[in-house]
């Protein structure tokens, strides 16, 4: 998908977007922030932060950067932070595959639901391992390639409709894994039948 169709299709999801989303994205968003062993003092980039779903999970001692593309959903998530007074995060405009940061600038990274929609997901790993410093956590909540062979093809004949609302669906895990050259400790879903996987790593550079 190209950058100006992203943010058409997101300005558009905006208002709604936690009403009609909410209920899938966020147990898997609350569930991975909860196990990423988040110490005092680290610095976490939050890619993708949308609406900000993931901005009240984060613990208080902890300081937040929250980029996205769209900034009418931006606008969302700095309600959250106000209304919450969420005082350790801030969130700004920005493309994932242009991270404004210096390299080495956190000690984690939270990506969810974002490497299927941006037009190239390498370049947006590429970018957050630069940013991310040696030996920090990246994790990956996504939606990615299923393994059954009957639920594939289902995707495959989905993802023209997919794209038009919004993001891809035949990203494949395994494949993902290797081009973005992820060390990976731990992949797996929530539940035996599910669309979404979480996947934490280890940044190596």
């Amino acid at each position: 998908m190209e950058i100006e169709s992203i943010k058409r299709i997101y300005a558009g999801y905006s208002h709604v977007y936690d009403a009609l989303f909410k209920r899938f994205f966020y147990p898997r968003i609350k569930h991975a922030i909860t196990y990423m062993d988040i110490r005092p003092g680290d610095r976490i980039l939050d890619v993708g932060v949308g609406t900000g779903l993931s901005l009240t999970e984060y613990p208080k001692y902890c300081k937040v950067v929250g980029i996205d593309l769209s900034t009418k959903m931006l606008c969302k998530a700095n309600e959250k932070i106000k209304d919450r007074r969420l005082d350790n995060i801030q969130v700004m405009a920005m493309d994932a595959m242009k991270i404004g940061f210096k390299d080495d600038s956190f000690d984690k990274v939270f990506i969810s639901h974002v490497v299927s929609v941006v037009p190239d997901p390498y370049k947006v790993m590429s970018e957050v391992k630069r940013v991310c410093r040696k030996g920090g956590q990246v994790v990956i909540v996504n939606h990615f390639k299923s393994s059954n062979k009957v639920v594939e093809i289902a995707e495959l004949l989905m993802n023209p409709v997919c794209k038009k609302i919004g993001w891809r669906s035949d990203l494949c895990l395994q494949e993902f894994i290797r081009k973005s050259g992820l060390n990976v400790k731990q992949k797996y879903m929530l539940k035996k039948l599910d669309f979404w996987h979480i996947v934490f790593a280890t940044n190596e550079k």
